[in-house]
């Protein structure tokens, strides 16, 4: 494992424990994956792909059938290890309901460090600290059953940030969001990312979330089938439609475009660069 691997997964095999009458199911058998420390990385692929299985490997919430997965080198099958391995990976999951514990915010945020032992001086810091970064200091005070559901989700966004992680995993955190909701925790996503270099895997079944990252990993059928840039992923058209999965509007726009004879470039994600590719082939025809 590289030193500025974060995670790293290899030759993953995960089985789903069967009973009596049915057999178990495979999931994984030999997934390879690393995922480079303080980088931004979607993980995108339709219901039932396996990409929620793989995220709750990365904090030791499932443990391999087979292969092996490290944490900033810790293996998450060595029980001794699961208190550091998950000081080190937080998990949020798509409903903040379900993570928050407290009748005030700032209570809400204190519970975990209050469990791992850290102590009172440092919480209060700590607390503060990351309802700051998530755009939530104003409302510490208030009970979290009153906020909006996007508002809920950053409160449960900075009680993991207050256990001091290297990385946040992500999954599916706008399933349940209006879209003003979901455009306030992929804000506080990508700036967690760029400001503070937290390390961040984004599990996701939409698109426009998938540009937002730095990498996109495809995942289809328990593997993967496509893995780079959003650009290099989603010019991929016809592989991700077999997959079951759509692409950017703009990116799609082009590509029927192309098929109706026009050389233009895949490359553009945001309504702005399609424009401006329509506007400079245009201005050479």
């Amino acid at each position: 494992m590289r030193e500025s691997c974060a995670i790293s997964v290899e030759q993953l095999t995960y089985d789903y424990p069967g009973s009596e009458d049915t057999p178990a199911i495979q999931v994984f058998e030999g997934l390879d994956l690393e995922v480079e420390e303080g980088s931004f990385v979607a993980v995108l692929g339709h219901n039932g792909c396996g990409k929620s299985t793989l995220a709750k490997h990365f904090n030791a919430i499932l443990l391999p059938t087979g292969g092996s997965v490290h944490v900033y080198g810790l293996d998450t099958r060595d029980e001794a290890l699961l208190l550091q391995i998950r000081q080190k990976v937080g998990m949020v999951f798509q409903n903040p309901d379900n993570q928050i514990v407290s009748n005030v915010v700032e209570e809400d945020v204190a519970f975990a460090p209050e469990n791992l032992g850290v102590p009172p001086e440092k919480i209060r810091r700590r607390v503060d600290e990351a309802l700051q970064l998530v755009g939530m200091y104003q409302y510490r005070e208030h009970a979290p059953h009153l906020l909006s559901g996007g508002q809920k989700q950053r409160i449960a966004i900075a009680g993991i940030i207050a256990m001091r992680p290297k990385c946040i995993v992500l999954d599916e955190p706008t399933a349940m969001l209006d879209p003003q909701g979901r455009k306030e925790v992929l804000a506080t996503i990508s700036r967690l990312n760029k400001e503070n270099q937290i390390t961040v895997v984004l599990i996701t079944h939409h698109m426009p979330e998938a540009c937002l990252a730095g990498r996109v990993v495809v995942m289809s059928d328990g593997g993967i089938i496509a893995d780079g840039t959003p650009k290099e992923v989603f010019s991929q058209v016809e592989l991700l439609r077999a997959a079951g999965l759509t692409v950017p509007e703009t990116t799609m726009l082009l590509y029927e475009l192309r098929k109706e004879g026009y050389n233009l470039p895949l490359s553009a994600l945001s309504v702005e660069e399609c424009a401006q590719t329509l506007r400079a082939f245009l201005a050479e025809a």
